[in-house]
């Protein structure tokens, strides 16, 4: 902060009083708006933003055009201003933070070489990491799964966890939440926000104080939007640029305001108005764009019913689903422990600022309304491989049987319909399976485990299921995986826990879980009879995302649902069980019971929704953090020392983005010419098709690596745990079982060959893409990528950038890129490149032997138009002009500093 006289806007530095009299200084948006009127009529999230663009503004990062531009925001205009966004604090989860941390510690390295302080490179905002990731099921339906999962955890993350403990003694302003506490959202929520903070080199009397906001390395981080923080996902790339001091650089945003009015009906939950809004947005194309929900339906729910909606965010494309504060924000805040003085604090000064409050119809200026009722909600899932594709429960049985013959493209699993009801016998199990069986029914995410609505109505179903006899059936792998210990608590206070562990759903762990493929394995047998019958399997799970091969590898068929709906399917055992108008099952004396009979009343949950807020708990469990980590944390022994040693490791590694680094950049073009293609994929390619994710197979270039270097297969872990390892992450990217090059042609049947292989030119020769990008890196080929819509949607993985980068793809060019991932590519110095109105690789009749020429006439600017020139093998050549997606003029520095961390690395050292 500048002193007062050097602030351009030092008249809007105001001061505001508590209810017991304390003072506080802040930037005043109301006194701002008599300079720009329009303030007052701008959505809660823009003036949110305003705030931080107003107090930061320094002239040279941030500058009055900056604010002036951000405080005359119209709703429908052209969107070419720049925000400079510095946020109030960054979180991780260790999957995306170790990577990071080990980006840092290679910085330190470089400036030591360099003879520069190590010290120099420190995170200047507060950064937690949650450890939420890596605990995987492999034990279930046990009492014992908790301690088991956690043991084998701790034996696999071993070396991970002593270079994070080297990372909390290294820096400064690093924390880390060790394994077992919850997940990084739902630890969010209820302990790291604190409402408003105050800079610690603030030593003003009193100190200048500013609404929280932050940015994660998890797209998820939007669950944060409940409480009315300004937060969203990032990769982790620019999540180090936001520790580093650097703003969080994006295009002002449009804002839709999602007008609620009405109530949700009986039977009705949060996670089923969650998939409304998601198929709502979907539909609206709201990627890029900030939703603000208001009205007195938006009014009328409790945070954690907000803070699913805000989660889900990624999944309907928005950057942010956000809630403004209000007594409801007030309550939860009094309910999970904060304390007094930080509630008053920050009630007063969402007062002062004008923020306080759920705006009513009208109010405030929109780029476009949408209206919900919130009485016309049904129950409902999601799948089987999207979460935007909302199915009503009545109708999930014929779906599911119209799918299963439909063709890939039409969403379906191209199987013969006579073969739809056939069944196969497993002889462990005693029992048969086939196709719609529920393999997984897992409770799991932060979506709907942070939410206590939901998670006590899955007990007391549970409870009425047990007391009428019903019993899960035997091939349904069971598991409890709650999003803080809270909800176990809450769960043994209530009497319901042990109902739970009837049904076979015991505790699993704290953390994300099946959800983000850490669901362990099915049975050896369940597996091979999959694979030879062809079948097609479900997983039900209460999470949000449901991507091809995400869940598990040999299950096609997966939904999401409520964490009560999780529990009936795990009973009924086939999504072919219509639970609207069938029995669940027959429970005591072969009577028939139906989901009616013991689904439970909103007075039942509202009964037991006292056990769930009570704020000596929550104070009681975080303090745990420091006071008593556990046995498995305390036993790790990390190095010391401002420089990381690097010992050898097959989990970390000094990642090679800052080989031959020197102060001053050597000159790039950005333009290349005879390169070859790599890919050509359809629409909808995930951040999990592209990034490593999941299991490691033996046979993949990855588990190749592993096996030469003394690893053996049981001790593979996940892709997701070796993110520190860029020799495993290069060679699983675009490694996923389930994409699709479709430069490879499909067999007699046209079914398309699946797995990250591509043609090798010349000779069309087929391999890993991994093997062809060495071979075409030895011979200084460049490569690019085609791509349809939407190309890298899902989470925040920034590996889905580094790989594609280590790979030596120099451009990746499709019909529309997912925001995270395009900002990832350019921070990595890929160039992103969107095809202009109805061009497509398949207009153009790609086929992937030809060569390919990226033209750039004169300086690089934002959103310039580029020539790509393609070069068939017959000598027929064809133009065509598409549009660069560096948004702006900050990624141009990245892209020709060749990313954004050799820019913040050269900024900080000469600092």
């Amino acid at each position: 902060m500048t002193k007062d006289s050097a602030h351009a806007f030092a008249s809007t530095l105001k001061t505001f009083k508590t209810a017991s009299g304390k003072s506080g200084k802040y930037f005043s948006l109301r006194e701002l708006a008599r300079q720009y009127p329009n303030v007052d009529k701008l959505p809660v999230s823009i003036r949110i933003v305003l705030e931080s663009v107003l107090r930061n503004c320094d002239g040279q990062k941030v500058t009055p055009q900056h604010v002036e531009e951000l405080a005359n925001w119209a709703p429908n205009a052209e969107r070419v201003d720049e925000i400079p966004f510095v946020v109030t604090r960054v979180v991780l989860q260790d999957f995306t933070g170790v990577p990071l941390l080990a980006d840092l510690a290679a910085m330190r390295s470089v400036a030591q070489s360099l003879g520069k302080s190590p010290k120099a490179i420190e995170p200047l905002v507060p950064v937690d990491l949650v450890v939420d990731h890596s605990v995987m099921v492999d034990h279930y339906g046990t009492p014992k799964a908790l301690d088991l999962n956690m043991k084998l955890e701790f034996q696999r993350n071993n070396e991970r966890y002593q270079f994070m403990k080297w990372g909390m003694q290294a820096f400064d302003t690093f924390g880390v939440v060790p394994p077992g506490f919850g997940i990084v959202h739902q630890v969010n929520l209820e302990y790291f926000a604190r409402g408003v903070y105050k800079s610690p080199y603030d030593k003003g009397d009193p100190p200048v104080y500013y609404p929280d906001s932050l940015v994660g390395t998890d797209s998820h981080t939007t669950m944060i939007n409940g409480i009315g923080v300004v937060g969203w996902g990032v990769g982790g790339i620019e999540a180090e640029a936001a520790m580093l001091g650097q703003p969080v650089y994006m295009l002002t945003p449009d804002v839709v305001g999602f007008e609620l009015t009405g109530k949700l009906r009986e039977g009705v939950t949060a996670t089923d108005l969650v998939l409304y809004v998601t198929a709502i947005l979907r539909g609206e194309k709201v990627v890029g764009k900030f939703v603000e929900f208001f009205g007195p339906g938006a009014a009328s729910i409790a945070v954690p019913d907000r803070a699913t909606i805000g989660n889900m965010a990624p999944e309907y494309g928005a950057t942010m689903g956000f809630f403004p504060v209000d007594e409801m924000t007030v309550a939860y805040f009094k309910g999970t422990g904060r304390t007094d003085a930080e509630i008053e604090r920050f009630e007063a000064y969402y007062k002062a600022q004008g923020l306080y409050g759920m705006p009513a119809v009208g109010e405030l200026n929109y780029t476009k309304i949408v209206k919900l009722d919130l009485g016309t909600v049904t129950p409902s899932l999601a799948g089987p491989k999207r979460p935007q594709d909302r199915i009503d429960l009545g109708h999930l049985s014929t779906k599911f049987s119209e799918l299963y013959s439909k063709p890939q493209e039409a969403n379906g699993f191209n199987q013969p319909a006579e073969k739809l009801k056939e069944r196969y016998p497993l002889k462990e199990a005693a029992t048969t399976i086939g196709n719609g069986d529920v393999l997984i029914a897992a409770i799991t995410s932060c979506t709907n485990t942070s939410n206590p609505s939901v998670m006590l109505a899955a007990g007391l179903l549970a409870k009425k299921a047990v007391e009428a006899g019903l019993k899960v059936k035997p091939h349904v792998k069971t598991s409890l995986a709650p999003g803080s210990r809270i909800v176990t608590e809450y769960l043994t206070k209530a009497g319901l826990l042990p109902y739970l562990e009837k049904l076979g759903f015991y505790l699993a762990g704290y953390g994300c879980t099946t959800c983000i493929g850490n669901a362990g394995d099915l049975t050896v047998e369940i597996n091979e009879s999959i694979s030879k019958n062809e079948l097609v399997g479900a997983a039900v799970l209460s999470g949000n995302r449901n991507f091809e091969a995400r869940i598990h590898p040999n299950i096609k068929a997966n939904f999401l649902a409520s964490p009560p709906l999780v529990v009936a399917f795990a009973i009924a055992g086939n999504v072919m069980t219509d639970l609207m108008t069938q029995p669940v099952g027959k429970g005591k004396g072969g009577k028939d019971v139906y989901l009616g009979d013991i689904w439970p009343t909103p007075k039942e949950i509202d009964d037991n929704l006292r056990f769930a807020m009570n704020a000596k708990s929550f104070r009681a469990n975080y303090d745990k953090v420091k006071t008593e980590p556990g046995k498995f944390w305390t036993s790790i022994k990390g190095t010391s020392g401002d420089v990381y040693d690097w010992p050898k490791s097959t989990y970390i590694a000094e990642p090679p983005f800052f080989a031959g680094f020197k102060m001053q950049p050597h000159a790039t073009d950005a333009g290349f010419v005879n390169a070859r293609v790599m890919a050509l994929f359809g629409d909808s390619i995930t951040t999990d098709h592209i990034s490593p994710a999941g299991s490691i197979k033996e046979s993949s270039p990855a588990g190749i690596w592993l096996k030469a270097h003394g690893v053996a297969k049981a001790d593979f872990n996940s892709y997701g745990s070796r993110r520190g390892h860029h020799e495993v992450m290069m060679r699983g990217t675009f490694a996923n079982v389930r994409i699709k090059n479709l430069m490879i042609p499909p067999d007699e049947n046209g079914t398309q060959e699946e797995g990250g292989i591509t043609r090798f030119q010349p000779g069309n020769e087929k391999m890993f893409i991994y093997d062809a990008a060495q071979k075409y890196m030895a011979a200084r080929v460049p490569t690019v990528i085609f791509g349809g819509e939407e190309y890298g949607t899902g989470s925040s993985r920034d590996w889905a950038a580094k790989g594609t980068q280590l790979l030596g793809i120099k451009a990746v060019i499709a019909r529309s890129f997912e925001r995270i991932h395009r900002a990832n590519l350019v921070g990595m110095g890929v160039l992103p490149l969107q095809f202009r109105g109805a061009d497509s690789w398949q207009t153009l009749g790609l086929t992937g032997d030809e060569e390919v020429d990226v033209v750039i006439g004169g300086e690089l600017k934002p959103q310039m138009d580029v020539k790509v020139v393609i070069r068939r093998f017959d000598g027929v050549h064809q133009e065509v002009t598409v549009r660069l997606r560096i948004d702006t003029p900050i990624e141009v520095d990245y892209y020709k500093h060749g990313g954004i961390l050799p820019f913040v690395l050269r900024q900080l050292l000469a600092a």
